[in-house]
This record gives C-alpha cells, structure tokens and sequence, in this order.
C-alpha cells in the first residue's frame, strides 16, 4: 500500500535509530552476553507492538526469542536471526556510521536491518489499525551463522504450521533480489593417521599423514562439478608437528555446496567413502549435509508473484536469484513450505569489513513487509 509507503518514509529516522542501536549492541555469536542483551532490546520492542514472546532459553549461545501477534486461523512465519559473525570489540573499530546514503557497521546488512524492517513493519500496521489477517509468528535466534543447530527443530516444527515463510536476511546484491534458490551446504571433517618417523634417519618406517591427506585433497576436489553447481573445497588443513618428523596425523575441513538434493546425496556419499591411498594410513571422515538445498518450486514461483504484485504499486520491481549462501529458510523449504528469502536490508558485503545497507531502502522494505503481512 502507498500509505504504507508515505508512512515509513515519513518515520525513516526512527528505522535508522532502531537499526543503529541494534548495531551498536553487537551480538556476536559465542558472546552470549551481549546476544541475550540484544535479544532483551528485541522483546521489548516486540512487546511494545502488541506482540506475545517466549525466551527459548540456551546454555552456549543467545536465547532464541519466539514472538506472536495476531490471531488468524492461518500461520505465516517470519524467520531472522540476531547473531553476527564478527567479535565483540569490533563496533570500536568499525563504528556505525553514514556515508552518502549508505549505513556501514558489523553486521548491519547481515541481518540486523532485517530485524529493523520486522519491528517497523509491525509498527507501520498498528499505526493504521491495521490487524495482520494471519497469526504472525516470528522467530529471532542466536546460532544462525554457526549452522542454527539449537534452533534447527523449532524452525522446522513451526514451518510445518505455517502456510507461508517470509525470511529477513538481505536480498541478493544491489538490486535487492528475492532469494527463491539457495545451495545446501555440507561441513566434513577428515582425519588421517600415519606413523611418525625420523625424517632424516629412517624415513621409509614412517607413514605421511601429509602426504595422504594430499591424494584426498585431490580426490575431494575432483568431486566438484560446476556444470551442476557442486563445489567441494578443502579450506583448512593442519598437520604434523615438526619440520624433521614424518607427519603421524593430519586434518581438514570441507565445504560442499550443492543445488539438488540428489546431487548432495551422491557427494555426500563420496565424501564418505573415502579411503586412504597409502598402506598403512587410515583416513576417517565425519559430518554431513548442514543445509538442505532450498530449490525453487512452482509454490515458490507463485509468492514471487503474488509479492511482485504488492511491490509494484511501492515503486519496486522485484527480481529473483539463486544464490550460494545458507540461511534458515531452507530449513523452512525442506518441510515443504512457500518460503521467500531476501526480503530484508538491500546492501552488499555480508561477512566482509565493507558491510553496508543502502538506507533509502528501508522503508520501501518496511512497506513492502507491510504489505504482505497486511495481506494488501
């Protein structure tokens, strides 16, 4: 809705102060302090537009916050998460700032504008008495960029009662891009064991851990096939202990990204299955798929539609893509719910120290979110 719209426009230095005070309080992942602090902001601004919340409470990170309003037969579920990737103390190194209609600071894009635009959404449909037709449920939690391991169930469970999924992390590149297909994302660990030896005295009674872990790095390498869009990379490696020793151990660990649930199955297998190339070395292999692949469906084609149409009167033309990353919306998509991704902060840099959001887009999401949960 256009009033939607003049509204949020009208209060965009009240998103920027939300946002900005959601950045200052940073919210990095292992620091549940400061995560539990942020998520105390949260609830309060929850409360204060009417909404019920619940303190999933947890023991390693943040406590996750579950909030409703509304009272419609019918779930939709929005998804955000509060945590960031980057260390408490970075703020003082790279402070909240605005420069030429772009705001920088950790985590600013990924997602706490999300958050923003949730908040001030609620608050633009109290503002015209507005009721949502559907029950809101909204999930905040604290472990998304470690693989939402302790809030992977509750995701899952809610999804299921939902009828619709809205996920607030960035939209794809400047543009703002629906995000309607995501890679799955698998985390392996490998483990090799030789036998130590004098390197200079009696190399032949050792047994490379090194050198093994070399042939399965090769190996795992070649399981990437581009033209399906898999790609397995070795991104860490640690091994041996001193120069003039044969190495007794080595280990690594795997990234896979794949497009299809068929292709994650037939690498995983691989991943597996290695074996070891050298007598006497043992090669062990743990993990698995973290992230199912969000694939794009004929459901997801139709909320792309039915939302273009909402964002066509706002002055937004939307597009869609398909994109790398993971986010809990493919947890939502693999039950078997709609789900749209991207529906949060336009910037770019997620994970990088040049973060930014382009701030004349905020309200154009808040109306936009409006608008769906309005369901005009």
């Amino acid at each position: 809705m256009k009033e939607f719209l003049a509204y949020a426009e009208s209060h965009a230095e009240d998103i920027l102060a939300t946002l900005s005070h959601m950045v200052d309080m940073e919210s990095f992942t292992a620091d549940k302090a400061s995560t539990d602090a942020l998520g105390g902001y949260i609830k309060g601004q929850l409360e204060g537009l009417g909404a019920q919340v619940r303190v999933v409470p947890q023991s390693e990170v943040g406590d996750h916050l579950v909030a409703d309003i509304g009272e419609g037969n019918q779930q939709i579920l929005l998804l955000c998460h509060m945590d960031t990737v980057w260390p408490t103390g970075t703020i003082q190194e790279r402070p909240f700032r605005i420069e030429d209609g772009i705001g920088y600071g950790p985590g600013i894009l990924d997602m706490k504008a999300g958050i923003a635009i949730a908040l001030h959404a609620l608050e633009t449909l109290n503002a015209h008495n507005i009721a949502p037709q559907q029950r809101i449920r909204i999930i905040i939690n604290s472990d998304e960029e470690v693989g939402s391991t302790t809030s992977r169930q509750l995701i899952e469970d809610e999804a299921r009662k939902s009828v619709q999924v809205f996920c607030l992390e960035p939209g794809a590149g400047t543009e703002g891009a629906l995000k309607t297909g995501r890679k799955g994302v698998g985390i392996f660990e490998v483990k090799v064991t030789g036998r130590a030896a004098h390197a200079g005295n009696e190399p032949e009674k050792g047994i490379s851990a090194i050198e093994e872990m070399a042939h399965q790095v090769l190996r795992l390498h070649s399981l990437s096939d581009l033209s399906r869009g898999s790609t397995v990379n070795v991104g860490v490696i640690q091994g041996g202990a001193v120069r003039n020793q044969i190495a007794a151990f080595a280990e690594a660990k795997i990234d896979l990204r794949v497009t299809s649930m068929q292709e994650a199955e037939r690498v995983e297998r691989e991943i597996l299955n290695s074996k070891a190339v050298l007598s006497g070395a043992n090669v062990e292999v743990v993990g698995g798929l973290n992230r199912p692949p969000m694939e794009r469906t004929e459901s997801t084609a139709m909320l792309v539609n039915a939302v273009q149409q909402l964002a066509d009167p706002l002055g937004i033309s939307l597009t869609e893509a398909q994109v790398g990353g993971g986010s809990d919306a493919q947890f939502a998509a693999a039950v078997g719910t709609p789900v749209l991704d991207g529906l949060g902060g336009v910037g770019e840099g997620p994970h990088a120290d040049h973060e930014y959001i382009v701030v004349a887009e905020l309200p154009r999401r808040v109306a936009l979110l409006a608008s769906i949960l309005a369901g005009k």
